[in-house]
């Protein structure tokens, strides 16, 4: 189970351990997934173990996802909070473009309401800073749609302290969602800045992409120390890291999803976490190589 610790993500208050539904889709995030019913309970015992944030986007399938949490999960406990993404349009599996016009961001918040069955998306974030439009119009769209009531909550992803600085100018935002583990740290600043402002920070590939979670690395003698997976020590750090954390880890196995719900009543001491914090480089390694 998810213990109860909470966080603020503007107004919304969620547990910090999270679901993704990237890895519900089909090869390359395209198309449905492989075992539909199998996606279905993952979904509905993810809430079960106590999970309130489920993340999504409008890419992911694309449109699977969402439909997939509203067939699960819908009509929604009052405490379950859904955030979703626009700001790709696919061609393919694998294939991604940025693409910020502010009419196709409405155009696809508008979709994602419709989608998950909605009339207000609790956090609406901007899956990429399109670097062909100007910034400020696309922060502005967001402004825009959270002051028609559109979205509660706005939050970006893939950002740098500038761009959650610009955009802060324009609208507020509750939540920034970037590349973070324990292995890939080069998005510190963000994290710090975060917590300074209290802005909720929602790391993707939190477990490496699977590569982390691989037994025989350099967390495999800790694992044995704490009676704990990999896995779980990787989430456990990201917890310690930062109060604003929230990791949100993606899995289509009931195993797996267990696996990670209970990480977070893992308990690193503070010579554990300054071990596993210093010994970035090793894990880095070990993380990037085959």
């Amino acid at each position: 189970m998810v213990n109860d610790e909470t966080l603020q993500f503007g107004s919304l208050n969620v547990r910090r351990l999270g679901f993704g539904t990237m890895q519900l889709t089909g090869p390359g995030v395209w198309g449905p997934p492989s075992d539909h019913e199998r996606a279905i309970e993952v979904l509905r015992h993810s809430v079960e173990l106590g999970v309130n944030l489920i993340d999504t986007a409008d890419s992911y399938g694309p449109n699977v996802a969402e439909e997939l949490v509203r067939e699960a999960l819908h009509p929604y406990p009052e405490t379950l909070t859904i955030a979703t993404k626009a700001g790709f349009t696919r061609a393919g599996p694998n294939q991604w473009e940025e693409c910020g016009q502010p009419d196709y961001l409405r155009q696809q918040c508008e979709g994602s309401l419709r989608r998950l069955g909605v009339e207000q998306i609790d956090l609406f974030q901007l899956h990429r800073v399109d670097p062909n439009v100007d910034a400020d119009e696309q922060f502005g769209l967001l402004k825009a749609l959270r002051d028609e009531g559109k979205v509660r909550e706005v939050g970006l992803s893939a950002v740098n302290v500038a761009q959650v600085e610009a955009a802060r100018r324009i609208v507020p935002i509750a939540s920034v969602q970037n590349l973070y583990n324990i292995a890939q740290r080069e998005g510190d600043d963000v994290v710090d800045y975060c917590q300074q402002h209290q802005i909720g920070f929602i790391p993707w590939f939190p477990l490496g992409s699977g590569k982390l979670s691989v037994d025989g690395g350099p967390l495999e003698g800790l694992s044995l120390e704490l009676g704990a997976t990999v896995p779980q020590i990787c989430l456990a750090w990201l917890l310690r890291r930062s109060s604003v954390m929230l990791p949100i880890p993606g899995t289509s196995s009931l195993e797996h999803l267990k696996e990670n719900c209970e990480a977070s009543n893992v308990a690193l001491s503070d010579a554990a976490y300054d071990n596993l914090t210093d010994s970035r480089r090793a894990i880095r390694r070990w993380a990037m190589s085959g």
